[in-house]
């Protein structure tokens, strides 16, 4: 397949599902048509940057953090909403470098994670059935508004252009200096330990910095931070139009992702993008193929095969191993280190008869050290209570991290990042962490419209969780 010609809309030759019916084809034609004149959301220099911090960690250099909410609301494009998660987003990633002692990777499920995939096309409502709610850029949540509207896409494109405009400002306004860890502060976490915890690791960063400012280190570029930006690339109607064919910089562009353009390293002989004009899908800095729509001869990889971005894909029970190897060949033909991040996602019961068959058919083929592996412990720990609210059990999620990483080690093979959906908000939808969160308190604040997210104090946990085990290994190898 991958020899075939390509353009962005060879797509719509190939079966697709979770593809939406629009009512009225001539009015999303023309939305489509104005929506490919507008500007790139993200530059091809940001997606190149990417690609080559994902090559330092499919190489063990660097570890990937990437979260977010579940299904991305318009609603959330405010000030505070941004900057709580940017915020948690820097908070887990101090943790993680001082953990891992690596340089962390930072991906925000921001700036267009506005559609969302459904088990089944309807739902019953108050007795009726009803289109389900996929996403806002496709219908709303409530009852009224559950009709198919093309003008959300473009909707879509300027909540996402106000959300990017604001994480800019934002780094380049200083939110992210580690020279004020502690600015950031802990929102609505009051655990005595955590804070105890997180203040004596920004008390090290912070005699560190000095140190580097004593002996005349350039601390300027440590007043900033990459961010990058993600989502399900579901919707190809909205991914079309906004891949365009740019030519890649044949030098090093100047620094920097979120409040400059950012800087990767020197090209190097398995970066091949750096080398000639490419098609990017200019609507995020990483797109990914979920569980339900990753068929060989389907619509989406057929989409994802031609873009030059860097992309994930979900692994989970139901991947076959020998379609794993012909994802890889098909999406990453020329293995470039770092193309494909492969996010698995099993259920904590699962994974330690999975997971490994899946690295031993990767790290035994010709795409050994060429992928990221990346944990997603939500999506397979979903659960309902009796009373039928959705959610996640805390220990549940750890387990599957913690499986994972044990795993890796045992298979030779690293285990680069995690995928999370959380927010920086005292929500109530997943069971337990420190907290203890019981079922009977999940009605407290839960706000979410699709999938259970993390609160700030259960991602943070997890940040010092997984960071414990990641010192812990070093000290043992010591």
């Amino acid at each position: 397949m991958a020899s075939q010609p390509w353009n962005p809309s060879t797509w719509r030759s190939k079966p697709i599902k979770q593809s939406p019916a629009y009512p009225e084809p001539a009015k999303l034609s023309q939305v489509v048509k104005e929506l490919s004149r507008m500007p790139p959301l993200v530059h091809p220099n940001e997606i190149i940057a990417l690609k080559s911090h994902l090559r330092d960690v499919a190489h063990g250099r660097a570890f990937l953090l990437q979260g977010g909410d579940c299904a991305e609301l318009f609603d959330y494009c405010e000030q505070g909403a941004i900057e709580s998660k940017i915020k948690l987003l820097l908070q887990m990633s101090v943790v993680l470098i001082w953990g891992t002692n690596k340089r962390v990777i930072r991906i925000g499920r921001m700036a267009g994670q506005y559609a969302k995939p459904r088990s089944s096309p309807t739902e019953m409502h108050e007795g009726k059935d009803i289109p389900s709610f996929r996403g806002d850029i496709l219908n709303g949540y409530h009852v009224d508004e559950r009709d198919i509207d093309p003008n959300r896409l473009m909707k879509a494109y300027h909540y996402s252009a106000a959300t990017l405009n604001y994480i800019r400002a934002s780094i380049a306004s200083g939110i992210a200096d580690l020279h004020r860890p502690l600015d950031w502060g802990l929102g609505h976490v009051r655990d005595p330990i955590l804070k105890e915890k997180y203040s004596a690791i920004t008390s090290s960063i912070q005699q560190t910095l000095h140190f580097l400012e004593v002996i005349k280190s350039r601390s300027d570029e440590l007043q900033t931070v990459e961010l990058f930006t993600s989502h399900e690339g579901l919707l190809l109607e909205y991914e079309q139009p906004l891949t365009r064919l740019l030519e890649a910089p044949s030098s090093p562009p100047g620094p920097n992702a979120s409040s400059r353009a950012p800087s990767p390293p020197p090209p190097v002989d398995d970066d091949k993008s750096n080398a000639k004009e490419a098609y990017y899908d200019t609507s995020a800095h990483f797109i990914w193929i979920g569980d339900r729509t990753r068929q060989l001869d389907h619509a989406h990889v057929e989409f994802f095969r031609g873009i030059a971005n860097p992309i994930g894909v979900k692994v989970g029970p139901s991947t076959p191993t020998s379609d794993l190897l012909e994802l890889l060949r098909t999406l990453n033909p020329d293995r470039e280190p770092g193309k494909i991040t492969l996010i698995t996602r099993y259920g904590a019961n699962k994974v330690g008869e999975l997971l490994p068959k899946h690295i031993r058919a990767v790290e035994d083929s010709e795409y050994r050290r060429c992928v990221v592996w990346q944990c997603d412990p939500m999506h397979g720990n979903t659960l309902s209570t009796p009373s039928g609210i959705k959610t996640r059990r805390f220990n549940d999620i750890y387990k599957e991290l913690q499986e994972s990483l044990r795993i890796h080690k045992e298979q030779g093979s690293y285990l680069g990042g995690v995928h999370l959906e959380l927010t920086g908000d005292a929500v109530t939808e997943c069971l337990g962490g420190s907290e203890g969160l019981e079922e009977d308190d999940l009605s407290t604040n839960y706000t979410s419209f699709c999938d259970p997210r993390l609160n700030e104090k259960q991602a943070l946990e997890l940040a010092f969780l997984v960071a414990d085990h990641f010192s812990q290994e070093q000290k043992n190898e010591a």
